[in-house]
């Protein structure tokens, strides 16, 4: 039996597998480039309801937006709102960090892009409720959702609408 056949054999598909690898590994790299082309890259914290679906959903749309997520379940979600000076008229089921600002809500990214971007005087924004179509919620979008801002005194006004 010629073994010295059997071994080519063997060095080309090791060959190949470490191919395959190695445009596996670039595909995966390339997939990346969302995040970095966006500029975001932003860590961000989400502190919700442990018993909160929509929370987790709207986790992982920030995850595909290209933040660093971290969650954090809080059985009182009353002193994280408290710590951040989110206005009870402006809640939602989840409050966000995003570096010094906090964001309420299912508030889209290009909203929180504008807020880092401009980088306003302000404790931060909100989108009230849980509007269906917003991000982490079913349904589609309809009409116009206005995102608020809280000043560090507490006062509201409009951010913008999307």
């Amino acid at each position: 039996m010629n073994t010295s056949k059997g071994f080519g054999i063997k060095k080309l598909v090791i060959k190949v597998v470490g191919i395959i690898l190695l445009i596996g590994l670039l595909v995966l790299a390339g997939c990346n480039t969302k995040a970095s082309e966006s500029g975001s890259k932003e860590s961000i914290t989400i502190f919700k309801s442990p018993t909160c679906g929509c929370c987790g959903v709207y986790s992982q749309y920030m995850k595909r937006e290209g933040y660093g997520v971290t969650v954090k379940d809080m059985t009182n979600m009353d002193v994280i709102k408290d710590k951040f000076g989110v206005p009870v008229q402006v809640s939602s089921c989840h409050t966000t960090q995003v570096g010094d600002y906090f964001v309420e809500g299912h508030v889209p990214t290009e909203v929180i892009k504008k807020l880092l971007n401009e980088t306003p005087d302000i404790a931060g924004i909100a989108l009230p409720g849980m509007p269906v179509g917003s991000p982490g919620m079913p349904g589609r979008k309809s009409g116009t959702w206005t995102i608020y801002a809280v000043n560090h005194n507490g006062s509201i006004e409009e951010f913008m609408t999307v």
